[in-house]
């Protein structure tokens, strides 16, 4: 492994670089224009008037005139005319404009010249560009068809105007030169896959291979490859203790009776690969492992990177993250995608990958913490567990025969069992996300999210049902099927569409504030864009209308019962309104009151009051039983909720009058 490559793998692999960077080698950003010049039998000329900068670019046509003017170079300022030689007398002579941005070369060709020049060369190309103008664009068939001009304008292949125009004028864009990413670094970026590509194809022999920039190791894997462990070539000057280390797994080897070369990059610029964005930094070294000619995922035994680092500040939080090279490569496009982070101290940090491709360490500088999370999960956890067996408790006490009589039990035991759902799975997201990963939080997360939804319905049934029965006295109630149709089937809708569109349910980080590289992991909504959108569409707009009613519900409650002699009974009818808060959903506002010097003492109090809602609400009604027995016959609020209760004095009041 340690032999070096013969002097005629060196030539090779030489010639191939300076094929790429004389403009051999195309890019998705080059621009190609092509149409037919109808003109004159007379003389032909080519005028051509080139500036550096970023604003248009004309290609017009007259009898006898082709011309390009323009200012989109980088560095390239050119002006005159050059007569053309055109083999036959027809009418129509075909032309393409070619532009290589990132290489500041533009260039005229005559594709059906045969006897005649059929490259004229505008502007050379240049290894030192300081600023592109990218994604030329058409402005529009801006002047008037004639006689003469450009026919059958196409751009790329695609077809822009049949008719003949005097002239096609396309805007351009400049690359952003005044960033955190310098100009050429896209430029760059693009030569190194190639580089890359072209150790593999050019190379002869294993082992180590030195670079401008950049070192390489070759790996020749044959069909009884084990595995491999090696080490990063020491670049002059450097420590080797503080280079990456590699693990290649046994499953990378080729079928039998075939072999595969496999190369591993290794960069130590990272200005290259930086993320354009101010909260996230890539570290020092980027390395990068392909093999000849294959696209390799979902391996059976994951590749291994070691990183070695400065500590980071505890602030910081570190992930292993991959390039996706599938896309444009002028764009720096890191996911976290296929990789797993295992931190290994505060100086190492390894990456366990199933896939090929580009791996480096990103760092988060600016992330929303939670402080006091340990605490926090800890009474999450307590609540839920005691919430849990609270709610069995409550939902056999509502389906005693006695109880299942009345009109509100069908209500108070859809809430209970929607609140048994969600304080269940809610206790073992987090084991679950970290035992079964992605792939079970795709099914664990909707239904988080249904019994979340489906919670907050029935507090909102209760809410209805409360109206109902203190205003619509003689009504009759509507029957226990509309409430579970409603309760349960309304909100599995938005879940299941969530669950169509996809990229929505997964793996959710919550971040401590005294350790952001040890984040604690759950199975609800990813953090992405669709995700955060349908949270604020669906969750969040849901609970504003929820406590908005459930307050205004307390406070018309509070209205009809504060003349009445039970109000008398301080602890009964405190404990009616409790329960009716916790009923009503209004304790989950408090999370809007998440800000501020009182932000540490709400979040603690939500989550207390919320994890143990299921516990308060069994408390309500076992007590408002207890009473109810003591005081048999009596006008109490000790019934099985104060709605009945309600109900009973109203009807009272009627019969009187």
């Amino acid at each position: 492994m340690e032999t070096r490559m013969t002097d005629r793998s060196l030539l090779t692999l030489l010639l191939l670089l300076v094929g790429c960077s004389i403009g051999s080698c195309t890019d998705d950003t080059n621009f190609k224009f092509c149409g037919s010049w109808r003109h004159g039998n007379n003389t032909h000329t080519l005028n051509y008037d080139l500036s550096p900068g970023c604003k248009n670019i004309t290609v017009s046509a007259n009898d006898s005139t082709l011309s390009v003017v323009g200012q989109i170079t980088s560095q390239c300022t050119k002006s005159g005319s050059k007569s053309l030689k055109i083999d036959s007398v027809a009418l129509w002579t075909k032309f393409c404009v070619h532009w290589e941005p990132l290489k500041d070369h533009l260039w005229l060709e005559l594709p059906e010249q045969k006897l005649h020049e059929q490259k004229v060369t505008l502007c050379e190309p240049s290894c030192t560009q300081t600023c592109s103008c990218l994604d030329l664009s058409p402005e529009g068939a801006n002047r008037p068809d004639g006689e003469y001009g450009i026919a059958n304008g196409s751009v790329q292949g695609d077809r822009l105007k049949d008719k003949v125009l005097t002239a096609y004028v396309f805007l351009g864009e400049p690359i952003n030169c005044t960033g955190e990413e310098p100009c050429d670094n896209a430029s760059q970026r693009s030569n190194q896959v190639k580089i890359t590509k072209g150790i593999e194809m050019g190379s002869h022999v294993v082992g180590n291979v030195t670079l401008p920039k950049t070192n390489a190791t070759v790996v020749e894997m044959k069909e009884n490859f084990q595995g491999f462990d090696f080490k990063a070539p020491a670049p002059d000057g450097a420590d080797p203790e503080t280079l990456p280390s590699i693990h290649l797994p046994a499953s990378l080897k080729p079928a039998p009776g075939k072999r595969a070369k496999l190369v591993c990059t290794f960069f130590r610029n990272k200005t290259l690969f930086q993320e354009p964005k101010r909260d996230v930094k890539i570290l020092e070294d980027v390395v990068g492992i392909t093999v000849e000619n294959e696209v390799i995922t979902n391996l059976s035994e994951r590749i291994r990177i070691g990183f070695h680092h400065d500590a980071l500040n505890k602030t910081h939080s570190r992930k292993c993250v991959s390039w996706d090279t599938k896309t444009d490569p002028q764009k720096v496009n890191w996911k976290e995608d296929g990789c797993v982070t295992v931190h290994m101290g505060a100086k190492k940090t390894e990456c366990q990958c199933n896939h090929l491709t580009y791996f480096t360490i990103m760092v988060r500088l600016e992330r929303r913490t939670v402080p006091h999370l340990l605490a926090l999960t800890v009474i999450t956890s307590l609540g839920n567990a005691v919430s849990t067996i609270s709610c069995v408790a409550l939902i056999i006490f509502l389906c005693n025969k006695r109880r299942a009589k009345e009109q509100s039990s069908p209500v108070h035991l859809g809430l209970a069992v929607s609140l048994f759902l969600l304080n269940l799975l809610f206790f073992f997201t987090g084991t679950l996300a970290n035992v079964g990963g992605e792939g079970l939080c795709r099914w664990v997360g909707p239904g988080l999210h249904y019994a979340l939804l489906s919670s907050f319905t029935w507090m909102a049934i209760e809410v209805f049902y409360t109206f109902w029965m203190v205003y619509m006295v003689f009504s009759p109630s509507p029957r226990a099927f509309f409430w579970y149709l409603i309760g349960f089937a309304l909100p599995a809708l938005p879940v299941l569409i969530l669950v169509a569109i996809g990229n929505i349910y997964g793996i959710m980080e919550v971040v401590p504030s005294d350790d952001p590289s040890n984040p604690y992991l759950m199975c609800w909504m990813k953090n992405t864009p669709q995700a955060l959108l349908a949270h604020y569409l669906i969750n969040i707009s849901m609970l504003v209308g929820l406590v908005s009613s459930g307050l205004l519900m307390l406070f018309l409650v509070y209205w009809k019962i504060r003349t009445r002699n039970e109000w008398r009974h301080k602890k009964v009818a405190f404990l009616s309104i409790w329960g009716l808060s916790c009923l009503f959903g209004t304790t989950w506002g408090l999370g809007f009151l998440d800000f501020g010097p009182l932000s540490t003492f709400v979040l603690f109090l939500s989550c207390i009051l919320n994890s143990f809602q299921g516990f308060f609400l069994m408390l309500r009604f076992y007590v408002l039983g207890w009473v109810k027995r003591r005081e048999e016959g009596d006008s109490t609020l000790g019934s099985s909720s104060l709605t009945g209760s309600a109900r009973q004095q109203m009807l009272q009041v009627q019969e009187k009058q």
